[in-house]
C-alpha cells in the first residue's frame, strides 16, 4: 500500500495487524487528509499468507469527519473485535469490527474518558486486553482498566513528552520512554511509579520492550548514544540493572516490536533498514537494507501467526515482509515425532524382551533352562496344570 504523489489517498500514518478469532490475519491503516478532497480514511485490508502481501482494496473504510483530525496511532485489542485509534483533533475513538471478510463493517464508538486530552503519541493495551494506556506529547501518561475505563494512574507530569511505552506479559509492569531521553518503570496495581532506568550523561533512552517468551522478563531498550550511535541495552526487571548491550542496527533506531511468542525482536531506523535477531542469542537473523528508502520507519510489527513484519512510513506507506527465519514447527510435526519416538521405543522394548534370558535380568539358575524364545500363544489347559514348576505346596 505505496503512498504514491499521484494517489488519491493521502499518506498512511499509522497501521497494525488484527488478529481475527477465527484465524484470520487483517490490516488496519490510517491515512492523513490530502487537500480538500481526500478526507481521513481508517481502511481494513486482509493479508495472504501464500503471497505475503495485502489485498488491493479495502475490505471495509471509515471516512474520518474534518473536525477529528487524522489518524495518528492505532491499538488493538488483544481479542481482535475492535480497536482505539488517537486522533489529531486530541481525542481517541474505540472501532468495533463486525462481519466476516466478504462483509466487514466498522461502528465508531465515543470514548468520554479520552476524549479532548490532547494528541497522544503512544496507545497500547496490555497483553491480556484487561489495561489501556496511552502517553500523550504533552507527557501526561494514563492507565485504565478495559472496557470499565477505570482510572489506575493519571500522571500530568510523567514525561516531558511521552516517546513510546509497552506493557510487560504480566500486566504487572508499564515501562515508559520520553523525548528527554529519560526512561520510567510503573508498577501497574498500585498506579505508582517504581523506578527510573539509569544512564549515562550521553546516552538518550528512546524505545522500550518487554520480553514474551514466558521465561526470565528483562526489558529491551533503544539506547542512543553520542555521535550518532545506537545500541540495544539489556534490563533485568527485578533491580532494574542494565545487564548489557549491544549494538544491531546501523542508525538510530526510529521503532521497536517484539514477537507474539517472544522469540524475535526487530528495530527500524531513521533511514529505512529493518533488523530482527533472535532473543536468546541476541543474533541477527533478518536484515533489509532500504526498506522504506531513506526514510523513518513509523511503524513496525510481527504478524500474530506468521513470520511477517508490517512497516508504515509516510513516504512509502504499509509494505509487509516476510523473514528470513528458521522455520518454526508446526503443531502437526511435532505429534508426528512424538508418536515416531513412541513407535521407536516399543520395538526396542520389543527386542530387548525377546532377546533377554529374563526381563528383570534375573540370575539364572544352574541347573534352569533358559526361557524359549517363542511361546505358545495357546495352552493345554490340562498340561498346563501338569507342569506345575513350584511342586505341591503346603498351604
Amino acid at each position: 500500500m505505496g503512498n504514491d504523489a499521484g494517489s488519491p489517498q493521502g499518506p498512511v500514518t499509522c497501521g497494525s495487524w488484527i488478529r481475527r478469532p477465527e484465524n484470520l490475519n487483517l490490516v488496519v491503516l490510517g491515512r492523513s487528509r490530502r487537500g480538500n478532497s481526500c478526507p481521513s480514511l481508517l481502511e481494513i485490508f486482509s493479508f495472504d499468507p501464500k503471497t505475503t502481501s495485502l489485498s488491493t482494496s479495502p475490505l471495509t473504510t471509515y471516512v474520518l469527519e474534518a473536525e477529528e483530525g487524522d489518524p495518528v496511532a492505532i491499538a488493538v485489542h488483544p481479542s481482535g473485535d475492535d480497536f482505539v485509534c488517537a486522533l489529531s483533533n486530541g481525542s481517541c475513538k474505540l472501532f468495533e469490527l463486525y462481519g466476516r471478510e466478504t462483509n466487514m463493517k466498522l461502528l465508531a464508538k465515543e470514548l468520554a474518558p479520552l476524549q479532548g486530552i490532547g494528541p497522544q503519541k503512544c496507545i497500547a493495551f496490555s497483553v491480556d486486553g484487561s489495561k489501556f494506556a496511552a502517553g500523550g506529547l504533552d507527557g501526561h501518561l494514563r492507565i485504565m482498566e478495559w472496557p470499565s475505563m477505570r482510572v489506575i494512574l493519571d500522571e500530568p507530569r510523567a514525561h516531558k513528552s511521552v516517546r513510546d511505552m509497552d506493557f510487560s506479559l504480566d500486566s504487572e509492569f508499564l515501562a515508559s520512554t520520553s523525548t528527554d531521553g529519560s526512561a520510567r518503570i510503573w508498577k501497574i496495581e498500585d498506579g505508582v511509579p517504581l523506578a527510573t532506568l539509569s544512564r549515562n550523561s550521553d546516552e538518550k533512552i528512546e524505545l522500550c520492550r518487554f520480553s514474551k517468551d514466558g521465561t526470565k522478563p528483562f526489558l529491551f531498550c533503544s539506547v542512543q548514544k553520542a555521535g550518532d550511535t545506537s545500541v540495544t541495552a539489556v534490563y533485568e526487571i527485578s533491580t532494574w540493572n542494565k545487564i548489557g548491550h549491544k549494538r544491531l542496527i546501523r542508525k538510530s533506531a526510529s521503532v521497536m516490536s517484539i514477537s507474539h511468542d517472544g522469540k524475535y525482536l526487530s528495530l527500524g531506523s531513521k533511514d529505512g533498514d529493518i533488523c530482527v535477531v533472535e532473543v536468546k542469542k541476541m543474533q541477527i537473523y533478518h536484515y533489509s537494507k532500504r526498506l522504506h528508502l531513506g526514510t523513518n520507519i513509523a511503524y513496525l510489527e510481527f504478524c500474530p501467526g506468521e513470520r511477517v513484519v508490517l512497516t508504515t512510513s509516510v513516504e512509502w506507506g504499509a509494505l509487509v515482509t516476510k523473514l528470513t527465519v528458521p522455520k518454526d514447527w508446526k503443531e502437526w510435526q511435532i505429534y508426528l515425532v512424538l508418536l515416531g519416538l513412541f513407535l521407536a521405543s516399543a520395538v526396542a522394548f520389543y527386542i530387548f524382551f525377546e532377546n533377554s534370558d529374563s526381563f528383570w535380568n534375573f540370575p539364572m539358575g544352574k541347573d534352569q533352562p533358559a526361557r524359549p524364545r517363542f511361546k505358545p500363544v495357546l495352552k493345554d489347559p490340562q498340561s498346563y496344570d501338569d507342569q506345575n514348576i513350584w511342586g505341591p505346596v503346603d498351604m
